[in-house]
């Protein structure tokens, strides 16, 4: 009989939608709940004792606190997990490892990327294990492009092209269904520093390795109304347009909005060309057309098209199970942290999108393209 492990993690930031929902509903409570090998045991902390009252009472009554210095030191909890505002994490994670704990985080780990090196450094230090939510890398149409691209489906990979976003209400007529923070850079806001991080691990991971970005930003709403429904200027970007130069000469092109209404399949959608085929992903379904079933279109706007375009694309079947993304990837760090299993997902990795994300602020503002640096890893002691 094997035997059972069970593991304390601070779990900080609950009451955000990401930490609640992702993080808290649909990873670590249905790890609980299923069993296993290694069983979480989660002591939430947040600001709000009434809300973290109600989420532990949501959950069978779990533990809480306020305290987060009171819970760190608690050496019954071996792993800190930080899903907090972005202006808040990385003093956090400080803490976390000065306490000696694991650590596991959201991304982007830091506003800069000096920061962000700097908690790798102090993580690798101490001996810690650690690790970025990368959760995209675990979407069934994203996995689904891997399979693709293994099987030599695309050929040459020419480009990939990404739309994603939606619209987020303002806030006054209609509740905003993302919180006041992302609009206001004082607080960590902002899709650039947002999204960029995950287009550099799902291009680096699935495609080829990111050199250089050209990025514009743009504020398309100026004022939206929070929480309490009080008017708010809006300080960040909610909007980029962002074309990266890959290895090998792939081109990609990704629009990030949170100022869009959604004509396409998905609010996340990907399409990957190669000499071979294409590919179009969204976030659980794929649809491949391949080099033999290409038509061959004939440009005449004076006439209807023949042709509907969407005939020509074959679903690719299911032929596999998925799990949530978020959980699958909490199920790899418990095991790295138990068991000692590889987890490549480190706070290098975190550094890395938060480089991407800073060098897409500097082409902004430049309006030029950005190389990236490679970022040298610390030398073994």
């Amino acid at each position: 009989m094997s035997k059972t492990h069970s593991v304390g993690i601070i779990m900080n930031g609950v009451t955000g939608r990401m930490g609640l929902n992702q993080h808290l509903r649909r990873s670590i409570y249905p790890i609980m709940q299923q069993g296993g090998p290694i069983i979480p045991r989660p002591l939430l902390v947040g600001r709000d004792a009434a809300k973290l009252a109600a989420i532990s009472q949501e959950c069978g009554g779990l533990p809480f606190t306020t305290d987060l210095n009171q819970a760190l030191s608690d050496n019954s909890y071996s792993i800190y997990f930080d899903a907090q505002t972005t202006d808040r994490r990385a003093s956090a994670v400080r803490q976390a490892i000065a306490a000696g704990k694991h650590i596991y985080c959201e991304k982007p780990i830091a506003d800069s990327l000096s920061t962000a090196l700097e908690l790798y450094h102090l993580a690798k230090a101490a001996g810690v294990k650690h690790g970025v939510v990368q959760d995209k890398l675990w979407l069934p149409g994203i996995l689904k492009l891997k399979t693709l691209r293994d099987l030599g489906f695309f050929g040459k990979i020419l480009s990939v092209r990404g739309e994603f976003g939606y619209w987020v209400f303002e806030g006054d007529v209609i509740h905003a269904q993302r919180p006041s923070w992302n609009y206001r850079k004082q607080d960590g806001g902002g899709i650039i520093l947002d999204m960029l991080c995950h287009w550099r691990y799902v291009l680096d991971e699935v495609f080829a390795p990111v050199k250089s970005v050209s990025c514009t930003g743009a504020t398309h709403i100026p004022e939206r109304r929070d929480e309490q429904g009080s008017a708010y200027a809006c300080t960040a970007d909610d909007s980029a347009y962002a074309t990266f130069a890959l290895e090998g000469g792939i081109i990609a092109h990704f629009n990030s909005s949170w100022c869009v209404r959604v004509r396409r399949d998905d609010l996340l959608t990907l399409q990957v060309d190669g000499t071979k085929g294409s590919a179009v992903a969204g976030l659980r379904d794929c649809w491949i057309q391949p080099y033999g079933a290409t038509p061959r279109p004939v440009w005449n706007p004076d006439i209807p098209n023949p042709l509907n375009f969407y005939d020509g694309w074959q679903k690719v079947p299911e032929q596999a199970t998925f799990d949530n993304a978020f959980k699958r990837q909490w199920e790899l760090f418990l095991r790295h942290v138990v068991m000692d299993e590889p987890f490549p997902w480190d706070l290098l990795q975190a550094a890395k999108g938060v480089q991407l994300a800073e060098a897409g602020l500097e082409s902004w503002r430049k309006r030029a393209w950005v190389d990236l640096a490679t970022i040298p890893e610390p030398s073994s002691p």
